[in-house]
């Protein structure tokens, strides 16, 4: 199964924030439980985008409902 993410899917409102070690962690309100960090605020960033299409696309496989970003 091939599986497309539209764009607009991957726009999110994130939370970003630092913890007590210096990380940035970064949490997607309307995607429960994913997450990501990086050393840097661009790392954490970077991989929360890529956290954010394999959160959507298990979605997909899964033939659940994807979330509406509430900004």
């Amino acid at each position: 199964m091939t599986v497309v993410a539209d764009s607009d899917l991957l726009k999110r409102q994130v939370l970003l924030y630092r913890d007590e070690d210096g990380y940035f962690i970064v949490e997607v309100p309307s995607l429960t439980g994913c997450i990501s960090q990086g050393e840097t605020r661009e790392e954490a960033l970077s991989n929360i985008q890529e956290a954010i299409a394999l959160h959507i696309e298990v979605l997909q496989e899964r033939g659940e409902p994807i979330p509406d970003d509430n900004n």
